[in-house]
């Protein structure tokens, strides 16, 4: 014992800047693997080297087996696969428990936990990284899926894939690797590999000496590398390279069939002493810790035997053997290979001093339990869904754009639909495309009747432009990437019909099939079919985010390598988390409390909440039901009468289109626009004083009471259903004279003047400003304000009299009102008074939902300008939300409220 100890000392190297980190380390380490190596006998010194495959999802047969080689054979760590990270804790924490010497955990993780686990953030796969022109995104991803690690009790991720994708046939790498250009994947490796390691967690580099340019998936059978060794050591072998002389922790070695290495008939690389000691450990100088492929994939275990295998791996160099499918079986195999003299112990010892050096760098030397509290919060951070979210928005490639049509604008000269080929329902992209504009969605099965087919088509015809998506595609070439005949019969059609505009929610390869696609008017590539991508994906397309990606690989013969067309963003909304404008998802999080209380209270059935700062969505939800009843839930499109909002949401509009091109002065009398105030008591007006509600009107007119005597409606102002004279809705089963509004008209033309130049908010005023602005643009409110601010903007629901545009179950009841109209109002516009007047006034009206009304306000508070359009300058919006009267007391603007003057005094 004492022999081989100092023969195992004799032959440490000398580390350096470029060794693996666990080899960087001197005193403690040494003494601490110098005293595990010494408590072990010889038969778990070979057990040391067996990294054995577990689950979280699978019984406790499963788990007796992985305890039993645990505590029985003492091996060296284990490699997790699918579950759940809650369970995966408490599985390692029972394992851990067991084990004689601390269990080396490892995982793969090249996209995160998320890549094996539930309940887990989901990072970008390597592709779509590949697209992204900056590296710094993958170490900080690099180094948060350390974090994640780490929590989780993971010592080993592997990952980076470093594989230079050069063939697009590759059933099994491709959208696992950066990309084609050797450059792009050393680069991003070493960034990936320093965000592991540089946070505690050994980073592998695979498949060596690459897995690239093959068109077999080593799973199933061995491929076959043809390159000679001048070809694979000037493209495969550089990112190795690169990464190994940065300080590479592991590498695993790949099934692998490559004639110019090894000539050995079905000898798989991984098995081969030429590729694992003679090109890596002593050609590429690599003296990390190098794992085999996993010994049940068919590249190798159709040829070997359980245990014949391992011994095999392990001439050829390697230091750990993953998912062996027979440990017992192996460790006597080996047993007999040392006997036989093929391998020594004193070799098998210095493989086991690599590994408990490894354990030690990872902290096992003081080795702590999982902490079980808080397990699945700390894994599921929203700083980290926001790093997701940011790498995926850098990485969308626009490939085509003709006359720059990305991003979308003019929006009131579109009309929109949205076509999901290969999804069945609305999904996360299509909702997010219906936050800007009005689109109509559709879905088509990858494999729908003719039937189908031919109707979609048909009611496609009636749209000048058409969003299509490609969803549910395949990265395996054999497979046609997904992509069916259907797919590509609909893109001809289209193009050919209408705008169009074609999303790509897959491998870039994907291209390949799609001919026509060079015909559409754009073409974007999001690499990645989920919801955070196609949420994204929608907002590059209106320009909410700016388009940044460029291809990775060679897609097609005509979207080649680099390709991809920048954009500039428009200042539209953007949907994000919270924590991208620094404030914190839990903080925003007591929303849902207060909204709860209320409905529980009976304060309200229900509710939107929408908050924005800086110009991006930050929190958007929906509480409740339409009514007490329960019966139908709140939903984000839903609309609702949004009362006096009216004032600033149509009105100011109106008003402020005037002032902006000269049309008003807000200084003369309102009678120099209305010639009918001019023999009234409201002569003296100013329209600046009426704006800001000190011209002395009356707060409101009862209207409605001069219609009734002793509580009931008189006939001779209402019917039942509309008739020639009576015309104007006023509920269900409720209409108004036709000519009864001119009544009110005189109504407000004759009701008193008070006290002008005090402040007395007052609906009158804006009655009066209606009649100003319809007067002067030549054209009804409710028209005016759709078809130049709500329509360009967007807005799909913001508007007068919503009952014409939309169901029922979509618009949000107001009240019983028990006094008037004696029914549930629905559909029709609360205010009475603005009801009598046909459910268009100047002071109340419009409905909306909460993403349209903020649109609209921030268009306001971004000037005037929005989605790339100006539509007020700069001053007039400055002008009219200043206070007006400060020397009054009247703390408001024009239209527009302010913040009390005095605090003191507000609520």
């Amino acid at each position: 014992m004492l022999l081989l100890f100092f023969t195992a000392t004799a032959m440490r190297p000398t580390p350096d800047a470029g060794d693996p980190p666990f080899l960087q380390m001197k005193g403690d380490a040494e003494a601490w693997v110098d005293s595990v190596i010494a408590s072990l006998s010889p038969d778990e010194r070979i057990a040391q080297l067996f990294m054995v495959a577990a689950y979280s999802n699978k019984d406790q047969q499963h788990v007796s087996q992985i305890s039993r080689l645990v505590s029985t054979y003492n091996i060296g760590g284990l490699i997790f696969f699918q579950g759940g990270p809650l369970r995966q804790a408490a599985l390692t924490n029972l394992y851990q428990a067991m084990a004689k010497t601390p269990l080396l955990i490892s995982i793969d993780a090249e996209w995160g936990l998320a890549m094996r686990l539930d309940s887990t953030i989901r990072f970008p796969k390597q592709m779509t990284l590949g697209a992204v022109q900056d590296d710094k995104p993958v170490y900080s991803m690099g180094s948060e899926i350390a974090r994640e690690c780490r929590r989780l009790g993971i010592h080993i991720n592997f990952a980076p894939v470093v594989d230079v994708n050069n063939n697009p046939l590759n059933p099994v790498i491709s959208n696992r690797s950066f990309g084609e250009n050797k450059y792009t994947v050393a680069k991003k490796g070493v960034a990936y590999m320093r965000g592991l390691q540089e946070h505690g967690i050994l980073a592998n580099a695979k498949h060596f000496p690459g897995h690239g340019d093959t068109d077999a998936d080593s799973h199933e059978s061995l491929p076959v590398v043809k390159h000679s060794k001048t070809e694979m050591d000037t493209l495969e072998l550089y990112p190795f390279r690169e990464l190994i002389e940065n300080g590479l922790g592991s590498m695993m070695v790949a099934h692998l069939y490559i004639p110019s290495y090894d000539t050995t008939a079905h000898l798989a690389s991984t098995l081969s002493h030429s590729v694992v000691t003679d090109c890596l450990k002593d050609g590429l100088c690599f003296k990390g810790l190098i794992f085999t492929d996993a010994l049940n994939m068919k590249g190798v275990s159709a040829y070997y035997d359980p245990g014949v295998v391992d011994v095999k791996a392990l001439l050829a160099g390697n230091d750990v053997l993953l998912f062996s499918e027979d440990v017992p079986k192996a460790i006597s195999e080996i047993k007999k290979a040392i006997r036989k003299g093929d391998i020594t112990q004193e070799e098998i010892d210095i493989r086991v001093r690599k590994i408990l050096s490894v354990k030690y760098w990872a902290g096992l030397s003081h080795f702590e339990p999982v902490d079980m509290n808080n397990l699945y919060e700390d894994l599921n951070r929203p700083a980290s869904r926001l790093l997701s979210r940011q790498i995926y928005e850098s990485s969308v490639t626009i490939l085509r754009n003709e006359n720059s049509t990305l991003p979308l604008a003019g929006l009131d000269t579109l009309r929109l639909a949205s076509l999901a080929v290969g999804d069945t329902a609305v999904n996360a992209f299509q909702q997010m495309l219906g936050n800007y504009a009005p689109v109509d969605l559709y879905q088509l099965a990858k494999e729908s009747s003719p039937a189908r087919l031919d109707s979609i088509l048909k009611k496609l015809e009636e749209y000048n432009a058409v969003i299509l998506s490609i969803h549910n595609t395949s990265t395996n070439p054999a497979k046609n990437y997904g992509i069916t005949e259907q797919a590509i019969a609909v893109i001809n059609a289209l193009s050919r019909k209408t705008k169009i505009i074609i999303d790509v929610f897959g491998n870039p390869y994907c291209l390949s099939r799609l001919i026509g696609c060079e015909l559409s008017d754009a073409l974007v590539l999001s690499y990645e079919d989920a919801e955070m991508p196609q949420e994204i994906s929608a907002q590059v397309i209106f320009g909410a985010i700016s388009a940044r990606g460029k291809l990775p690989v060679t897609a097609s013969s005509y979207f080649r390598l680099n390709d991809g067309i920048f954009t500039d963003a428009l200042s539209r909304l953007k949907y994000t988390l919270p924590e991208e404008v620094n404030i914190r998802s839990e903080d925003l999080a007591r929303i849902d409390s207060i909204a709860g209380r209320a409905i529980d209270l009976g304060a309200t059935p229900g509710c939107q909440v929408l908050v924005a700062k800086d110009g991006k969505v930050i929190y958007y939800k929906s509480f409740g039901y339409h009514t007490y009843e329960k019966k139908i839930p709140v939903r984000n499109t839903d609309l609702y009468d949004i009362a006096s909002v009216t004032k600033v949401s149509s009105t100011a509009l109106a008003v402020m289109s005037l002032y902006d091109k000269g049309k008003l002065d807000l200084d003369k009398k309102v009678y120099k626009y209305l010639p009918e105030l001019k023999t009234s008591n409201k002569k003296d007006a100013l329209v600046r004083e009426v704006l800001s509600h000190q011209a002395g009107l009356q707060a409101w007119i009862p209207f409605w009471m001069n219609t009734m005597a002793e509580g009931k409606l008189l006939k001779k102002y209402y019917r039942a259903s509309p008739e020639n004279n009576f015309s104007v809705r006023v509920a269900k089963n409720l209409y108004l004279r036709s000519d009864y509004p001119d009544t009110m008209w005189q109504q407000v033309l004759s009701s008193p003047v008070k006290d002008r130049g005090k402040y007395v908010y007052s609906d009158l005023g804006m009655m009066l400003m209606k009649k100003v602005a319809e007067k002067l643009n030549h054209q009804p409110l409710d028209s005016f304000v759709t078809k130049n601010y709500y329509a360009p903007l967007g807005l799909s629901t913001m508007g007068y009299n919503p009952r014409s545009r939309f169901p029922l179950e979509r618009i949000i009841p107001t009240e019983k009102d028990m006094k008037f109209r004696k029914v549930l109002v629905h559909g029709d516009v609360h205010d009475p008074a603005a009801a009598m007047m046909g459910g268009v006034a100047g002071h109340a009206g419009v409905f909306s939902d909460a993403n349209d009304l903020a649109i609209l306000m921030q268009m306001m508070l971004q000037g005037g300008e929005y989605g790339g359009k100006r539509y007020f300058r700069k001053e007039t919006l400055s002008e009219f939300t200043r206070q007006q009267y400060i020397e009054n007391e009247n703390r408001r603007g024009l239209i527009f409220d302010k913040p009390e003057v005095d605090i003191s005094k507000s609520n």
